[in-house]
Order: structure tokens, then C-alpha cells, then sequence
């Protein structure tokens, strides 16, 4: 039976038939001179020490994964400051409490993925023509940049105003986990003295102190966004954030009942002076420095309370009515220091370095080991402290001081501090202050098997190959149903799963054991290590085993990124293979909120590919080559390098040629090179990337052919896709894998090869809408300044992708049959 195509993307206002937007502002030649930007010089005058890459440690047969030191920074002591608190000065840690770092579904990868890795890069002499150094952007400015966006969503009007207050919280939560990882990366480098020149061609400390200066300037801009724009146009709209002294008296007694029964039981004051030695000052965690005096003494001491983090983050005084607990607890300070004058109080947040450091070849029980790390993640040192611009500078010393922590590493602030707390603000029940509801349907190549309770996804896959694009296509009626029903289906003999992030009661790890608790053979590749997700995927890793189901943690020095699943079932007298291959987590929380592709597939070539891959992964195999996938970290940077390269000959003999990719990040040097080489060849390259972008497009003689746009929205752009020309026979992929080191050289991913024609087609119209000067973007300048595209010339708002996207799927369910 044909294919059935999916229902494919209108293409926007503008777009020929072809795809491809009438561009009279700028030219895209093969030959001439075009107009376009002169490259940058890099800042540093330094020479580049750069070292070779291949295809990372695994290239070599007797290598081993790299070792991450894991050293304690070396502290930077602050000024002296003033000695008329009493207090006594031992290494900080004697009391440890720990708030562990939870995103809400909306956030935990709306960031680009970001790692501690700051390796460098050698052009190979076989490229050709050395290319110009500063040719690659800072991938710390990047990311900035990329928060920045966030930002400007939520300074837009045309924003709904509770989802500018999530905009707010996701900025907030996005600089944190940028702060625990990123910065404390790279401060762990300066201080180990193995930090290099970056491939942009900064100095660590050059680094080190841009993103002071530009997160600083970012966080005062997101702080005014909160207090002159968000706050008061909440306000209008009967939500009122409001600080203690604008309560009533009647809502300040109704507070301190609450207070005395909910919040004080909680509370551990915890007092400063040679008896008490400076307490331990967990990550992300709010707290209150608080100064009291003896009346009878005349002396001040110093005491730390810390805000619970499993309470509410604002409490309702009235119907309508918030205030941050930490007001709360402010006002009744008497409580906790009975006979005691309560002098001043002021809020303060310390960020932590939270990377985990584990080494792989030296522990005999990788999730022990982990177990461990997670333990020491605690005690990371400082990496940034928030304090509110209000604060006694004889306190702030005294913080400075006990933290070890630089004076370029505060940052003042107006409260309230940790506006992740907006989180919970948005949760209100307003649906009119927030995007329209939209609930995703089946997928229509499902929904036409006739079945008299869910759909056949078995009988459907063997009409058809579907592919899936969440959020607008259902997660639960599709990859969720097709593991249950092989879960439930007696003739199913084996599952094979990779689980990377999942949610606490995923139905997914549900379908596995009871797939397993009825005798099928299950195998599921967890990847422990996913970052912040540590703690759940041991949890539900020891859940998977108790249930019967086989579980590995992977290969030694990678973690495993890819996500597929892999189905054997008995028809007749023969085996087939069902497989699924995704560009997202088996999430189905997430699954409603990021935007993924993903592959149902009955291909023979597929499923023996998988099952090659599922051994390599659980036994021993030295399997580099596959039929219809790309898998790192051996073939898939080599692979897409090879194809980038074919371009250029498809182009020089007249042959239909373009470059088409859809990236969360695009900073790895080799695959950046040759898409430069490709731009100088004359070929066509768009590059659709969500955060860090090492490209400068736009600059004359290297990368006049190279547009770089953005999107953010609603839904978190989370697919990966690579399209190329191919003379005429356009070749897609999707898969796992970014543009990144990590991903290329450090994980295992996987891209499998669309095959499909009406599926290539339909990818490639996403693509071209997404680059479309129609499309409201962002639009990536040589310099790596990244400008907004919301209107035309006439004021008029540019067309959004993923409305679009949502009305076609509606209109098409109008249309359809009950």
C-alpha cells in the first residue's frame, strides 16, 4: 500500500510554490561579489592552541573516556569588611541542607543543553583553504543571547500577560541551571589551570568576565520587566503581587495564623558566633540574613534563616491577593528570636556549582558511583550570590566573606528575589490571561483503523510508515498506545527501550512492567546520568529491575541520548520489528509542551539496525555502520559532513542543491567549517537553531549563503532535522543529536533517514515556513547580535509558525469524520 502523506504544513504568505520566499534584500549567488558583513578579528590577541578532532575518544580503539577532575575552585576571598559582628569564622559546611533543583515541564530543556565542556578545535589540512580566524561566535554569549530571547517574550504586550509571568520564571530558572553548570565549569578550569583559549579565540578570564557583565545587565533588565511592565499589568487584571506593608490589617492577621501554623514549625533559625559556626548555605536556596541585638549585652549577632522550598512561593493574603513567604517570615522574626531586638532582615540566594563529576572507568557499580556524586553536588562551591539591592553592606561583607565567594559575583537586586517563583503564579486558573487551549488529536494515519476501543497501532504501521509531530499530534494515542498495546499484545515476545528523561508516573515505565511481569523479554537502556533527573532515573531504574525487567546504564564514558524503541512480534511464522525513533524524551508531560518528531516504522532495515544497536548497547559489539542510521559517536558527525560536502558537488555540476537544519545548538567546529565551505561554494544553507549558534552568517566571502534564524513560543522548538538537496532527491533526517561536542563525541545518538517521499516533502515545507521571511523569527546577524522579526513592513504581525501549525491540525479535525 502507498504511503499516506502527512497533513502537511500551509506553506506562509509569500512562499512560491517551491518553498522558497522571494528574498529582495539580500542575494544568495553562487559567484560574484554579494554585499555582506567583513569578519569580526577575535578579541584576544593570544595565540590559538588548539587540539585535533576526530571523532572524539572513541575513534581509537584503546582509548578510554576522557577524566574530569573534579577539584574544588579555588576561592576568591572577599573584602575584610567590618568586625562588630559577633561572629566565629570556620570553613563553611558544618550544616548542610539541600534543595533539590526541580524545573517545571515547561522549562527543564528550554534551554539549549549546555555542558562544562570547553574544548577546542584544528581545522583538518584535507578541508581545503584554511578559513579566518574569529569565525566562530562565543557560545557563552550565545546562550546569553538565547536567554535574551526568552526575555524579550516576556517584555512582549502581544504576549499573554501570564504567560509573560512564565516567560519571567523560565528566564530566571534558565540563568540558574546556566550559572550551576556553564560558570562553574568554566571557574573549575581557571582554577585547575586547564582552561583554553575558546574556539571564538576569547581568554577563560575573557569569558569568565563577559558573562558577568552580561548576565548582570540582563537580570537588572529582567527585574524592571517584573516590577514596571508585569506586576502592574497583573495588577489591572485583579492579580496583585504585593509586599508585606500594602497588606491590610486584616490580611496581615490572617498571615500571621497562617504563620504560626503552617510556617513556623518548619523554620530552623540557625545563630552565628563562636559556639555556631557559619552555616551551610545550600544551592538555590532563599534566605533571610537577619541581625539581632541582646538588650542586655548591646551586641549584634548575625543568624541565617532559610525559606522552606517545599512551601508555597507566594501566599494568598486575599482572594487575588500574593505575597512572597519570605515577607511573611520577615514580619514575624520575633517569633523565632524570642527576647531578642530584631534589627534588620535582608533576602539572599546562592547559586552552587551542581555538575557532577563521575568517573566512569574507576567505579566497578556505575550507579553507586552516581549515588555518591549526587551526595557531594551538595557541597558545590559558590558560583553567584543575589541579594537584594536594599542590603546592609556590613551583611553583605560578612556574606562575602563566609562564602568565599568575589565581589563581581554578587549581583543586587530589587525583590523579590528567585522569580522562579512565577511558576506558581501562572498556575492560576485564568485561561483567559494565557494561550488558547489546545489539545492534541490523533494522528490521522492512526485514527483511520477502524477498532472498536483504541486505535490498531500495529495494523496501522503495517499499512504505513507515520510520522509524528508533537505536540500537535497526540503522544498518548500514539508512541504511549504503541507501547501499551505491545505491553498488553500476547503476541509480542520482546520490547527494547531507551528511557533519558521520563515522568515520575510515566505510563511508559508502567506499559515496560507489565510487559515484564507477563513473561515478554524487556530491555531498557536507562541513562542515569541525564542531568537534574539523576535522582528519578535511579528511582524508577531499581522499579524497572524489581519488575523483571533487564536494565543497563549504557556504554562506559557515554551516555546514551538516542531515543528509540524497538518491538518483536510474532505474525505467522515470521518475526516483525516494529520501531519507533524520536527527537524527544518518552515524556508524556513534556510531550505536550515540546516540539519533537518522531518515526513508527515497520522497515526491515530499521528494525535490524536497532536491534544491531540495542546489542551494541547491552552486550559487546564493535558495530560502526548502519543501514538507515547515523549513530555517534563513531558515524553520524563524519556522516553529516560527508553529505554537506556532496552538496557542493551537486552544486558546481548545476545540480538542485541545499543545506536545511533544524538544531537546539549548532557549535560544533568541524560540522560550523563545513557548512562555511559549503556557503563559499555557493549553496544555499539554512539553519533553524533554538540557543547556542557558533555560525556568523552574513560575512562576505565565508558566509554570505548562511541564514540563521530562531523561534520560540508557546511550545519549546525541541526536533532535530538535517535536509539536504541531493541533486534533486532531497535526503532528510531526524533524530537526537545536536550540533554539539557532547552529543557528537560523548553520547550515543542516533538520526534515522527519511524515506518516505511525501514525509521528506512535508519536513522540507516545515523547514522552508520556519526560515521564511513571513515566518516571525529571530534573525542571527554576523556580529552575533540577534534581532527580532514580529512584524512586516506595515506593522502587520508576521505569521507564527506553530499557530499554524495547531489551526491546520484543527481545520483538519473539523473536517473529519465522527
Amino acid at each position: 500500500m502507498k504511503p499516506a502523506a502527512p497533513e502537511p504544513s500551509p506553506p506562509p504568505e509569500g512562499v512560491t510554490g517551491n518553498g522558497h520566499v522571494p528574498d529582495h534584500s539580500r542575494s544568495r549567488p553562487a559567484g560574484g561579489t554579494p554585499t555582506a558583513a567583513a569578519l569580526p578579528l577575535p578579541r584576544s590577541d593570544a595565540p590559538v592552541s588548539r587540539p585535533a578532532r576526530k571523532n572524539g575518544f572513541m575513534s581509537q580503539p584503546d582509548a578510554q573516556a576522557p577524566a574530569h577532575p573534579s577539584p574544588t575552585a579555588a576561592p576568591v576571598g572577599g573584602p575584610a569588611g567590618r568586625e562588630n559582628l559577633q561572629h566565629a569564622q570556620p570553613s563553611v559546611g558544618s550544616i548542610a541542607a539541600h534543595r533539590p533543583h526541580t524545573v517545571a515541564a515547561t522549562v527543564s530543556d528550554l534551554e539549549p543543553d549546555i555542558d562544562a565542556d570547553l574544548d577546542g578545535y584544528e581545522e583538518s589540512a584535507a578541508d581545503g583553504g584554511p578559513l579566518p580566524q574569529g569565525r566562530f561566535l562565543d557560545r557563552e554569549r550565545s546562550w546569553l543571547a538565547f536567554n535574551e530571547r526568552v526575555l524579550e517574550l516576556a517584555e512582549d504586550p502581544n504576549t499573554p500577560l501570564l504567560e509573560r509571568a512564565n516567560f519571567l520564571a523560565i528566564f530566571a530558572s534558565n540563568l540558574d541551571e546556566f550559572f550551576m553548570v556553564r560558570v562553574a565549569g568554566l571557574k573549575r578550569r581557571i582554577a585547575t589551570g586547564v582552561a583554553t583559549r575558546s574556539a571564538s579565540g576569547l581568554q577563560p578570564r575573557e569569558v569568565l568576565e563577559m558573562i558577568w557583565a552580561r548576565s548582570r545587565e540582563l537580570m537588572a533588565r529582567h527585574a524592571a520587566c517584573y516590577h514596571e511592565d508585569v506586576a502592574p499589568a497583573l495588577a489591572e487584571d485583579g492579580i496583585h503581587l504585593v509586599r508585606w506593608s500594602e497588606l491590610t490589617e486584616k490580611e496581615q492577621a490572617r498571615l500571621f495564623t497562617l504563620f504560626r501554623h503552617q510556617i513556623f514549625p518548619v523554620l530552623t533559625p540557625l545563630a552565628v558566633d563562636p559556639a555556631h559556626p557559619f552555616p551551610y548555605i545550600s544551592g538555590l536556596s532563599l534566605n533571610l540574613a537577619v541581625v539581632v541585638r541582646n538588650p542586655v549585652t548591646g551586641h549584634r549577632h548575625f543568624a541565617r534563616v532559610k525559606v522552606p522550598p517545599l512551601l508555597s512561593r507566594f501566599l494568598e493574603s486575599s482572594p487575588g491577593r500574593y505575597v512572597p513567604i519570605e515577607d511573611v517570615i520577615g514580619a514575624h522574626l520575633e517569633e523565632l528570636f524570642p527576647g531578642m531586638e530584631v534589627l534588620e532582615h535582608h533576602a539572599f540566594r546562592l547559586t552552587r556549582n551542581e555538575d557532577l563529576e563521575v568517573e566512569e572507568d574507576d567505579a566497578e557499580n556505575l550507579l553507586q558511583a552516581l549515588e555518591k556524586e549526587l551526595m557531594r553536588r551538595r557541597f558545590g562551591p559558590p558560583v553567584r550570590l543575589e541579594v537584594e539591592e536594599s542590603i546592609d553592606r556590613e551583611v553583605l561583607d560578612l556574606l562575602v566573606r563566609e562564602l568565599k565567594i568575589s565581589e563581581a559575583e554578587v549581583y543586587p537586586l530589587p525583590g523579590p528575589l528567585d522569580l522562579t517563583g512565577l511558576f506558581r503564579i501562572h498556575s492560576l486558573d485564568r485561561p483567559e490571561l494565557k494561550y488558547p487551549k489546545f489539545v492534541a488529536g490523533t494522528h490521522r494515519d492512526l485514527a483511520e483503523v477502524e477498532s472498536a476501543s483504541a486505535p490498531d497501532i500495529f495494523a496501522a504501521l503495517r499499512a504505513r510508515d507515520v510520522l509524528l509531530h508533537h505536540p500537535y499530534d497526540s503522544f498518548s494515542t500514539s508512541v504511549q498506545a504503541f507501547l501499551e498495546q505491545a505491553a498488553a499484545d500476547p503476541d509480542v515476545l520482546a520490547i527494547k527501550q531507551t528511557l533519558y528523561r521520563t515522568s515520575g508516573d510515566s505510563p511508559i515505565v508502567d506499559a515496560l512492567i507489565d510487559a515484564a511481569e507477563s513473561g515478554k523479554q524487556v530491555l531498557v537502556l536507562v541513562e542515569i546520568k541525564a542531568r537534574f533527573d539523576e535522582h528519578a532515573n535511579i528511582k524508577w531504574a531499581r522499579k524497572l529491575e524489581e519488575s523483571g525487567c533487564h536494565v543497563v546504564y549504557g556504554l562506559v564514558g557515554l551516555k546514551t541520548h538516542c531515543k528509540l524503541s524497538l518491538v518483536v512480534r510474532q505474525e505467522g511464522d515470521t518475526l516483525r520489528r516494529y520501531s519507533h525513533v524520536g527527537t524527544g524524551n518518552y515524556h508524556p508531560k513534556t510531550a505536550r509542551l515540546y516540539e519533537d518528531l518522531g518515526l513508527l516504522t515497520t522497515d526491515p532495515q530499521v528494525g535490524a539496525d536497532l536491534s544491531d544497536l540495542f546489542n551494541r548497547l547491552s552486550g559487546y559489539s564493535r558495530r560502526e555502520t548502519y543501514r538507515r542510521l547515523l549513530v555517534a559517536p563513531k558515524s553520524l558527525r563524519d556522516g553529516l559532513v560527508a553529505r554537506i560536502d556532496k552538496e557542493v558537488q551537486h552544486h558546481r555540476a548545476g545540480r538542485p542543491a541545499f543545506i536545511r537544519v533544524k538544531v537546539n545548538s549548532m557549535v560544533d567546529e568541524a560540522v560550523v567549517d563545513a557548512l562555511y565551505r559549503a556557503s563559499q561554494a555557493g549553496v544555499p544553507v539554512d539553519i533553524w537553531v533554538r540557543g547556542i549558534c557558533a555560525v556568523r552568517p552574513g560575512v562576505a566571502g565565508l558566509s554570505e549563503n548562511i541564514r540563521v534564524r530562531s523561534i520560540l513560543g508557546r511550545f519549546l522548538e525541541h526536533s532535530r532535522v538535517f535536509a539536504f538537496g541531493n541533486g534533486g532527491e532531497a535526503e532528510v533526517w531526524i533524530g537526537s543529536a545536536d550540533m554539539m561536542h557532547r552529543n557528537l563525541d560523548r553520547r550515543i545518538e542516533a538520526l534515522v533517514r527519511v524515506v518516505d517521499p511525501a514525509h521528506r516533502a512535508s519536513l522540507n515545507r516545515l523547514l522552508e515556513t520556519g526560515m521564511s521571511d513571513t515566518t516571525a523569527s529571530w534573525h542571527l546577524g554576523p556580529d552575533g547580535e540577534w534581532t527580532r522579526h514580529a512584524t512586516d513592513a506595515d506593522g502587520q504581525p508576521l505569521r507564527n509558525v506553530q499557530e499554524m501549525l495547531i489551526d491546520a491540525r484543527r481545520r483538519r479535525r473539523g473536517n473529519a469524520t465522527p
